[in-house]
Parts: C-alpha cells; structure tokens; sequence
C-alpha cells in the first residue's frame, strides 16, 4: 500500500472552501470529500479540520446553518460565500503559479546551471 501523502502548510484552507464550493456539507462530510476527490492519498484529521472550518467561517469565507445529516444527528452545514469564492480562486492561481515555479526549478539540471 502507497504511503498516504501529507498535507503541504497553507493548503488545508484551500483544499476545504474546494470541497465546500461542490456542494453544501457538513464537517465530516467536508473531511470525507477531501479523501475522495483525492483519490484516498489525503486524509486530514479532524483536529485540523474544524479549526480550519472555524477559521473560515470567522474570515467570512464560509458561512453555516444548523441542519439534520444522514444520521438524523444534529450537524453544522457549511457553504461557500462570495467572499470565499474569491479567496479560492485566489488561493488557486497563487498555488498553480508556485507549483509552475516549483516544476521549473526541478527540471533545471546541473548542467544548465
């Protein structure tokens, strides 16, 4: 079994207003989409995760309502806002540009230097 990657510093944010901007979830729900849409290779632990749904919701990047999840439990349902679509599209380019940048440097052999 591959080892599971780890979670670059920063992405976490990014990768929850993502999942969020699929659809409404709840928390663990938001935990679950992450796993999925990464094909299993990441998996955030819920003491990341809520602080980082916290986070959010304080910033105005998410918002929340209390609603019944599949369980008939009692769960806080988080959708993405205005606010937080920008901020993802943001956080998108920032990434797409230093994962670029990044490419680039590791192509550059010994030689070229």
């Amino acid at each position: 079994m591959a080892k599971q990657a780890d979670l670059m510093q920063g992405t976490l944010e990014m990768l929850i207003l993502k999942s969020v901007s699929l659809g409404r979830l709840h928390g663990y729900g938001v935990l679950l989409r992450i796993q999925q849409i990464s094909g299993e290779q990441l998996v955030i632990q819920q003491g990341s995760l809520y602080p980082a749904l916290y986070r959010l919701e304080h910033e105005g990047a998410i918002a929340s309502e209390w609603g019944e999840s599949e369980n008939n439990r009692r769960a806080k349902y988080y959708s993405l806002t205005p606010q937080g679509r920008k901020q993802l599209a943001e956080e998108t380019a920032k990434w797409n540009r230093m994962a670029g940048i990044i490419a680039t440097i590791l192509k550059i052999s010994a030689l070229e230097v």
